[in-house]
């Protein structure tokens, strides 16, 4: 059994495709496919069941996996632990981000981290595609990512841990002419009987918002999730619901007013989650040294 042949199964079991796991590795699929062709030769086993739409893991590849990733990442500690005597830094980060990060600039802190560590190849994974926090928590304790931005009231599930960077206050985005639009703040009563343009259950700002109506005794109603920021305030602009988003994501105009929101907890929390089941990268710790500089 050779790393090559690991590296193989693992991508194509995580992108679900012979295509995107080639495209991840560089190669053409007909290497991919000879390549587990010949892992499951090796094995006796078939590990991937194909069909027309789609790939997925077999028994013996679901026994595989985690078997294949915590070998990928012995070879990637014996890498570092010889990086760390010659005073280099290489390798893949892999980080798992939302769409909107508050008070933290993700491309300059990435941009910083470029500079710094050229030798690191940086893979991006929004909440978008990966099913928002929950999904990027996931991913982290699957060894798909190294670390993840999320925003997840309450504890984190085993097998990660989080730490706190920020928090920022949710206000409520109305239309320029909405009947609350000329106060100065408003109460979470207030808004009862709004339709509401917020994101989909499991992402931190959609939980921070349920909690706080909870807590009140209130019911509100969901019109639309979204998936994205910015698109917030655009539904808004049109007269299809009113909002709450991070302060800031969405400048008051001519067609819209932010309002500050009184007697409510209504702060959305940044972490940065990273293992707590194997040890970090160098490349992930140099990371996670940099986002304390980038907020100290």
């Amino acid at each position: 059994m050779e790393l090559r042949q690991l590296e193989c199964f693992v991508a194509v079991a995580e992108e679900s495709s012979f295509t995107r796991a080639a495209a991840r590795l560089h190669v053409v699929q007909s290497a991919v496919s000879a390549t587990i062709a010949a892992l499951e030769a090796e094995l006796h086993t078939r590990l991937l069941e194909r069909t027309s739409r789609r790939v997925s893991l077999s028994d013996s590849g679901r026994a595989l996996l985690p078997k294949a990733r915590a070998a990928l990442d012995a070879v990637r500690d014996a890498r570092d632990a010889v990086d760390d005597v010659t005073g280099g830094v290489r390798g893949t980060l892999r980080v798992g981000t939302l769409s909107s990060l508050g008070m933290i600039d993700l491309p300059a802190l990435l941009g910083r981290f470029h500079r710094e560590y050229p030798a690191v190849a940086v893979r991006l994974a929004t909440a978008a595609s990966d099913g928002g926090s929950p999904g990027l928590l996931q991913a982290l304790t699957e060894g798909r990512l190294d670390l993840a931005f999320v925003s997840m009231p309450g504890p984190p599930p085993p097998g990660a841990q989080c730490r706190d960077l920020t928090a920022t206050p949710l206000d409520l985005v109305v239309p320029a002419g909405h009947r609350l639009a000329r106060q100065s703040r408003v109460g979470l009563g207030e808004l009862a009987g709004e339709a509401f343009i917020d994101f989909p259950s499991g992402y931190g700002n959609r939980a921070v918002t349920d909690r706080a109506f909870a807590a009140a005794g209130l019911q509100r109603h969901v019109a639309i999730e979204i998936t994205a920021i910015g698109a917030g305030a655009d539904f808004v602009r049109h007269g299809l619901g009113v909002a709450l988003l991070p302060r800031g994501s969405a400048e008051p105009d001519a067609d819209l007013v932010s309002l500050p929101i009184t007697g409510a907890d209504l702060n959305w929390p940044m972490s940065l989650a990273t293992p707590g089941n194997r040890t970090p990268s160098a490349a992930a710790r140099a990371f996670e040294h940099l986002v304390d500089q980038h907020l100290g």
